[in-house]
């Protein structure tokens, strides 16, 4: 069987529907209304996909032990996110399928998230939902009754890092950081999520969106690798963040298909960064282009 490790097209999935050993996984959000992923998932979903909640199965708890602020979408627990996938009947050899209809805003999440974990075969649906209604295929209603799965721990394709690095990267230079919100939110022009607007002192700005075509799938492998060129010059040295670690995984995929795999992940991102409002983190912030 084919593994599918990046982006899969609609057609591709069709092909394989009710396949067995494949796993899919709606990933439906909206950060403003965080009801309306589910909603629109019980409105119709592709056969025998299930439901992966950005806010719950796809993060962990905002406040550490300590009772420190962790970011909007921090991750989740290993153990507790390998359960959750237990319970979508994902396996080592599963095929996991991510899905969404925001041009992989939020299914990048998912890709990520198990390649953490260690699982290679995971793809975000190419064009997400609209593809796979461009060609005829149908939605359901119907609920599946997956099969528990026995998905284990393996050692992790993608490397993350820390406030702590981050800040001292500041001092110490030699990593780029790479901010994956819009124009105007990385300037500190239209902050409307997070308590404080601006960006990490030394950031440059990809905005996620930047990575797909005019149709919602995304760039070839040789545009985004001309696209990112100037930015990442070595993609080990460099770090992916957005506003709580989840579009930055939408540039990681896309640095992925662009053959410049390497590039880590800062999960609390500018969330974590300037903190829940309830007190100043101290950390410095930037505003402007650059």
């Amino acid at each position: 069987m084919s593994t599918y490790a990046t982006l899969i097209s609609a057609h591709d999935l069709a092909a394989h529907k009710g396949a067995p050993g494949w796993v899919l996984v709606d990933c439906r959000h909206d950060l403003m209304d965080l009801a309306a992923g589910r909603a629109a998932y019980a409105a119709g979903h592709l056969p025998g996909a299930v439901f992966g909640d950005i806010e719950t199965a796809l993060s962990g708890a905002k406040y550490g032990p300590d009772g420190v602020f962790r970011g909007r979408h921090p991750l989740p627990e290993k153990e507790a996110l390998l359960e959750t996938l237990r319970g979508w009947g994902v396996d080592d050899g599963s095929q996991v399928v991510a899905y969404d209809a925001h041009g992989g805003m939020y299914a990048a999440r998912l890709w990520w998230l198990l390649r953490w974990l260690g699982h290679e075969a995971v793809a975000v649906l190419d064009g997400g939902l609209a593809a796979w209604q461009a060609l005829g295929e149908p939605l359901t209603t119907e609920l599946p009754a997956p099969a528990r799965g026995t998905i284990t721990l393996r050692a992790p394709f993608v490397p993350t890092v820390t406030v702590a690095e981050v800040m001292d990267n500041l001092d110490r230079g030699g990593r780029i950081v790479i901010d994956a919100r819009a124009g105007d939110r990385f300037r500190g022009e239209n902050e409307s999520i997070d308590p404080v607007g601006g960006h990490i002192p030394g950031a440059k700005n990809r905005f996620f969106k930047d990575n797909l075509q005019a149709d919602g799938r995304f760039k070839d492998a040789a545009t985004l690798r001309g696209e990112f060129a100037p930015l990442v010059a070595d993609p080990a040295r460099a770090i992916m963040q957005c506003g709580s670690g989840v579009t930055a995984c939408h540039n990681l995929l896309a640095l992925e298909v662009a053959g410049l795999p390497g590039a880590a992940l800062y999960p609390g991102s500018w969330s974590e960064w300037v903190g829940d409002g309830r007190q100043a983190t101290g950390r410095p912030v930037a505003i402007g282009a650059d």
